[in-house]
């Protein structure tokens, strides 16, 4: 049976998403992994996942989609993200780009990348710190008119960005990382979104594979997999996140489950409008992860993984906005 469906404002998705960042190979895949999309969305629309998250930044995963949904189109609610120029890897650090002109080019080249008229959730995936969010905004409002985009959306911005993002034009979805692990967006995003009505869409649900229970030292690491430089999966802070994920693990068995689908069921009870967006490159771990939107956990439980402790931070240290994106005062 197909995972419920949840709403993101006025747009309607299947429970849970799915993060097609995967495509891009983030964590050390070989370049001849995943380079067709048409079986994996095949079994997403079977199990009722309806929202493939993309970027323009990653890599060539539009394309891959592009080619997957042809002849499908209205199947699936697909969602991209623009803004992001150089990533957080360059020697420089990251950079944005929030600009109305570029703006309207980037749409432009994710259209013919997804080889789609439209793009059902249109987000800014990392705010620029030198141009006010109004500007930005009324550009990505304008697409909404032109019929190019249906629903807008921010990522990692900060409590005022969204604020005055949303007087210009209401803001579907916000997009986020968020799990057992992240969780610094509970004390003023949440109660933000709640207030003016906003989705949230986690990003790495599932502490970047750790919490599926399936890493057991660094040594299940590629040499080349990105997670090696993050704090949390240094020398030190590995261990003790590898003992709090034990607790998960206990949980899980005590519901026949896998330690993923309690992480994911857990993001799932916090609110009827928020969607997770785990990205997985086997259909096996598709249907794990669907299945969690079936598991209740007891309070008593959600309360024990509320108390689940967490070394060292979330990423290596950024500039440039990464988080709590800001932005200038309007001109």
């Amino acid at each position: 049976m197909p995972i419920p469906q949840r709403h993101l404002g006025s747009l309607a998705v299947g429970a849970i998403g799915y993060g097609a960042m995967s495509f891009a190979r983030p964590y050390g895949q070989t370049a001849e992994q995943a380079v067709d999309a048409g079986p994996i969305l095949d079994r997403a629309l079977e199990l009722g996942v309806t929202m493939i998250d993309t970027a323009d930044g990653y890599g060539d995963s539009e394309e891959v989609i592009g080619r997957a949904i042809a002849g499908r189109r209205d199947q699936f609610v697909i969602a991209t993200k623009f803004g992001i120029v150089q990533s957080l890897l360059h020697e420089d650090g990251p950079r944005m780009n929030g600009r109305p002109e570029y703006v309207r080019e980037r749409i432009e080249r994710s259209l013919r990348r997804l080889n789609t008229d439209h793009v059902d959730l249109y987000y800014q995936h990392r705010v620029d710190p030198t141009v006010p969010i109004e500007e930005t905004v009324g550009a990505m409002a304008e697409l909404v008119q032109a019929g190019k985009v249906r629903h807008l959306g921010l990522s990692e911005a900060a409590p005022d960005t969204i604020r005055r993002a949303h007087a210009v034009h209401p803001i579907t979805a916000i997009e986020t990382e968020w799990s057992l692990w992240t969780r610094d967006i509970e004390t003023e995003i949440v109660p933000l979104t709640r207030e003016l009505g906003i989705g949230v869409v986690p990003y790495s649900p599932l502490g970047r594979g750790m919490l599926t229970g399936r890493i057991a030292s660094r040594g299940d690491l590629p040499e080349n997999d990105y997670r090696r430089r993050m704090p949390r999966f240094a020398d030190g802070a590995f261990d003790a996140n590898l003992a709090a994920v034990e607790t998960v693990r206990e949980i899980a068995a005590a519901h026949d489950a896998a330690p993923g689908q309690v992480a994911l069921a857990w993001l799932l009870a916090k609110a009827p409008d928020i969607v997770p967006i785990p990205g997985t490159l086997h259909i096996s771990r598709l249907e794990e992860n669907t299945a969690a939107a079936d598991l209740r956990l007891t309070a008593e439980e959600i309360t024990r993984l509320n108390d689940l402790p967490v070394a060292g931070e979330k990423e290596i240290a950024l500039g440039g906005n990464w988080f709590d994106g800001v932005t200038p005062a309007r001109r």
